[in-house]
């Protein structure tokens, strides 16, 4: 039985790591990135899906590359989060939801930064003590809806 001390802990790193998973992703920090998944994660976005922590690498560093046409290096958008719900399932393992803003830091600076809207749902699983996404689905809300559905530790929509 968790107590409630552990249960915030939890809580906490969980949404640490969701808020390390978008730092890491705009910075171009794609290994530091990849070691935020499990070694069997999926990743589904609206760009496809990857299986295993080294594709789930090469898949968002093709990603990076493809938005980064100025060829900075690093934030050619910013992935901000909010409202996450995170419902611990058991002792090691979770679900969560949260909103994305995603904002496009490059072009003309007249152009609407706003990229898309979206939330992402999340299944976590404790490895070796340490909290990582173990299956991601990005739901787009706007500008072309694609929502899974479903709530933390209810239903939530997971790719399989």
């Amino acid at each position: 039985m968790q107590t409630d001390v552990t249960r915030l802990l939890a809580i906490e790193a969980i949404k640490n790591l969701r808020q390390r998973y978008c730092h890491y992703l705009d910075a171009n920090q794609m290994d530091a990135l990849a070691a935020l998944f499990t070694n069997d994660a999926i990743c589904q976005v609206d760009r496809g899906t990857w299986r295993g922590r080294d594709a789930i690498r090469q898949g968002l560093t093709d990603a990076f590359t493809a938005f980064d046409t100025d060829k900075r290096g690093r934030y050619p958008f910013m992935h901000a989060i909010t409202n996450q719900w995170v419902e611990l399932l058991d002792e090691d393992r979770a679900e969560g939801r949260c909103y994305l803003i995603d904002l496009a830091t490059e072009g003309p600076k007249t152009a609407n930064p706003l990229f898309l809207l979206g939330l992402y749902a999340d299944e976590y699983r404790r490895v070796d003590g340490r909290w990582l996404i173990s299956r991601t689905r990005l739901d787009v809300v706007w500008p072309e809806p694609n929502v899974g559905g479903g709530y933390p530790g209810n239903g939530l929509v997971l790719p399989t």
